[in-house]
């Protein structure tokens, strides 16, 4: 009974310790010795022993995961302290290294919506002829004046000579004019000492007259005597009114003479004219640069006719700016005289410097050809981009720059130093 009792209050042991050495043989049943001597042997086999799984209490899900945590980096920070440290370091320095370029990069604005931008024009000829000379090629370097094409002169020469000699017959009829004018001078002196001695002798005549009317009314003189006289003094008083009258005459041909001269020296002022015009003309056969500059897109080519208004070639000038279109957004504290440093694409490596000149007072679109009409349809609003004029200070002339030229500017719009800059002075 003892035994049964052992056996039912221990199945599972059983059940663990059975090998196919001591399990019976099939068709035979167990006996109570042999029962017995497998509780004694099992009796002090503890699972410790044996190598097997200690079960432990169950955790819930909340603490196991917590406790795994714990136990890792507690042993990672262990064995792993300078890992940990130099981590740490790099984000310090990390989170002090953004602070500083945010400190830095809020000084400035940039776009990259910029280009060179120049007042290029079409050189073309004031007159026609054919070109008898190129001395410039493609892309070439111009100073001011320097000759870009020659025009056939011959017709233009012939012109100025006839030119000049209309002015040579204006001058000569003007001198001819004037020597009239003295000689007519010279007659006015000789007419005016003719009415001189005229009105003298028609004195003495008055005086004789009244003489021998007073002889022939006292009959000491005869009646011939006195019409004679009297006739003599009708004629002296006819002499002096023809030498007054002709006084008159040589006054007013002075007059004639210096409308004469007038119209004259009209006629000269029209000649000169003319030749000045032909001189121009004349100068207009040689086309040339009015400013320094390249020649850019040349079309002239010798032989060729050229007519007036005719492109001849493209003109680039040396006075170049850069437009940046900056959006509407960045102007807040943007204003002229502000340092600018240039990037542009075309010479990576280098780095120009310039300034802020002007600001235009609207925005790229209003001065468009079709601009925008917001009072019309449905409104998205857009941040618009306003052109900013920025001057270069020191332009590289060992390089080309011309119109369209794609330009990075960065505009610094707090002059005050940031934190990088102190520091970089202090080191």
């Amino acid at each position: 009974m003892f035994e049964d009792n052992v056996l039912e209050s221990r199945p599972h042991a059983l059940e663990e310790v059975e090998s196919p050495q001591t399990a019976p043989a099939v068709g035979r049943a167990p006996n109570a010795k042999s029962l017995n001597q497998g509780v004694e042997a099992r009796a002090p086999v503890r699972k410790e022993d044996r190598g097997e799984r200690i079960e432990w209490p169950a955790q819930t899900e909340e603490e196991q995961p917590q406790a795994t945590s714990k136990k890792s980096r507690t042993s990672l920070l262990k064995r792993r302290p300078l890992v940990y440290a130099i981590g740490a370091m790099l984000l310090a320095a990390v989170l002090g290294g953004g602070y500083v370029y945010l400190d830095y990069a809020e000084r400035f604005q940039s776009t990259d919506d910029a280009f060179i931008a120049a007042r290029q024009s079409a050189l073309a000829p004031k007159v026609s002829g054919y070109i008898t000379a190129v001395p410039v090629t493609d892309n070439e370097h111009v100073a001011a004046g320097g000759v870009i094409a020659r025009i056939d002169d011959r017709d233009y020469r012939i012109a100025l000579d006839q030119a000049e000699a209309q002015v040579a017959a204006a001058q000569a009829s003007i001198e001819n004019i004037d020597a009239q004018l003295q000689v007519q001078q010279a007659q006015i002196s000789a007419n005016e000492a003719q009415v001189e001695q005229a009105q003298a002798a028609l004195v003495f005549a008055e005086q004789e007259n009244g003489r021998y009317q007073d002889l022939a009314q006292k009959g000491a003189g005869t009646v011939q005597n006195a019409q004679k006289y009297s006739s003599q003094l009708r004629q002296q008083q006819a002499a002096l009114a023809s030498a007054q009258a002709t006084l008159k005459l040589a006054q007013r041909q002075i007059e004639s003479l210096k409308a004469q001269r007038n119209s004259a020296v009209a006629s000269l002022a029209q000649a000169k004219a003319q030749r000045d015009q032909a001189q121009l003309n004349l100068s207009y056969t040689t086309v040339t640069a009015a400013q320094p500059g390249r020649v850019v897109n040349l079309s002239a080519a010798v032989g060729q006719f050229a007519q007036p208004g005719t492109n001849l070639t493209m003109f680039v000038p040396d006075q170049i700016w850069v437009t940046a279109n900056f959006k509407e957004i960045q102007l807040d504290r943007m204003r002229p005289g502000e340092p600018v440093t240039l990037a542009i694409d075309a010479y990576p490596e280098r780095t120009i410097h310039g300034h802020v000149d002007s600001v235009q007072p609207g925005s790229g679109t209003a001065f468009s050809l079709l601009p925008a009409q917001n009072a019309t349809g449905n409104y998205v609003k857009i941040v618009q981009r306003v052109p900013v004029k920025i001057v270069m200070d020191d332009p590289p002339t060992d390089v080309a720059l011309g119109p369209g030229m794609s330009v990075v500017p960065t505009v610094r719009i707090d002059p005050t130093p940031s934190l990088f800059e102190r520091l970089r002075g202090w080191l």
